[in-house]
């Protein structure tokens, strides 16, 4: 997979956008991170430049399952340990789990949601 690819898989969600909100970080690392939100509220992040992994939202059931059968699952950066996942590229995660990843992380973010923005999302697809 490649960043386009997973950027264009990003924002096929219903009400998917994408920016670039760390201008003003101190590291080259943390300018370059791409974050993919629905309504305001981010389900992923990916540095553009070094793709090396994406950040997702995860269940943290599941969470503790796959970082016991993936060595590219990891506790996710700079986010809360318990919820949030590092997928790594190029390692034994599949491509087609770490697209699963990122379709559960979006549908998490939606689900707690208002129900309103839910439904418009709906009617928006």
């Amino acid at each position: 997979m490649d960043i386009e690819t997973f950027r264009k898989y990003c924002l096929s969600f219903d009400g998917a956008m994408e920016k670039l909100p760390f201008e003003k970080a101190t590291s080259q690392y943390d300018k370059d991170l791409l974050v993919f939100y629905v309504a305001d509220k981010w389900f992923c992040f990916v540095n553009i430049d070094k793709f090396d992994f994406c950040d997702l939202k995860c269940d943290p059931e599941e969470s503790k399952e796959f970082q016991k059968k993936y060595q590219g699952i990891k506790p996710g950066y700079h986010m809360n340990k318990k919820h949030w996942i590092s997928a790594y590229f190029n390692s034994d995660v599949p491509d087609t789990l770490i697209a699963e990843l990122v379709k559960k992380s979006y549908e998490l973010i939606v689900k707690s949601l208002p129900l309103k923005v839910q439904q418009s999302l709906q009617e928006k697809s």
